[in-house]
């Protein structure tokens, strides 16, 4: 059994997993239509590898749905703890040691 990449992962692959069978596509007509692997399709479908920008659209075309429908209501939570929980303005300060200031021209 693979390991669960995040909730994330897991939930959009659930979501792929639902819209291929609606449709009953096979994963390897799904991946000829989508030209993404079928493997790496299955991967996404089990929750054990997080799709990128590309394969997620080029899939959700595939199924003939949005690619926001894969995505919607996931925030970056879902894809649990991380070891940089830094805002963009905490890291500047501790890579320089001082805050930004606001924007010249």
């Amino acid at each position: 059994m693979s390991k669960i990449h995040s909730p994330a992962a897991e939930e959009i692959g659930r979501r792929v997993r639902a819209a291929r069978n609606q449709r009953g596509i096979s994963l390897e007509n799904l991946g000829h239509l989508s030209e993404v692997n079928w493997t790496t399709i299955g991967k996404i479908e089990r929750g054990a590898s997080s799709p990128n920008v590309e394969s997620l659209v080029r899939i959700a075309h595939a199924l003939q749905i949005d690619p926001g429908t894969l995505i919607s209501g996931i925030t970056a939570e879902d894809y649990g703890e991380s070891s940089h929980q830094l805002t963009a303005r905490e890291f500047i300060e501790a890579r320089t040691g001082r805050l930004p200031g606001p924007r010249t021209r």
